[in-house]
């Protein structure tokens, strides 16, 4: 009898390790070829054909556009990341900020690039790569 419940115990103790955890995606996901079309200057209509509706458009902040997305890996902590656009009163994007330009790549780059202001404007996205 020991035997038999002491076998239920060890095996009810290893379930608990052997459930699944799915990794979870929530929000806008958001392509690196995507993000690097945006461009100062576009207008509200076209940042919406390209990335699609925002996940936080408020009505108290008409000119702020939030793209959000967190990913959790298996039952780890979430990777959050914001893709910030702010437009200008003639609804012309202005800014680019947030964490999705925190990314290593060419993307993260040339966005940041964007966000500074320079004398020479970014003609297209083949130019950039080749520097």
């Amino acid at each position: 009898m020991r035997l038999i419940l002491t076998l239920a115990i060890a095996l009810s103790l290893t379930a608990c390790n052997l459930v699944y955890k799915q990794d979870i995606q929530q929000g806008n996901v958001l392509e690196d070829d995507e993000v690097s079309q945006l461009e100062l200057g576009m207008s509200k209509r076209q940042v919406s054909v390209l990335l699609g509706s925002p996940s936080i458009a408020s009505p108290f902040h008409a000119s702020r556009w939030d793209y959000m997305n967190t990913y959790s890996r298996r039952g780890r902590t979430p990777e959050k990341r914001v893709l910030t656009l702010i437009f200008d009163r003639r609804d012309r994007l202005e800014a680019i900020e947030g964490s999705y330009l925190e990314q290593d790549s060419e993307v993260a780059r040339t966005l940041r690039e964007l966000q500074r202001p320079s004398d020479t404007p970014i003609e297209d996205m083949e130019r950039v790569q080749d520097i």
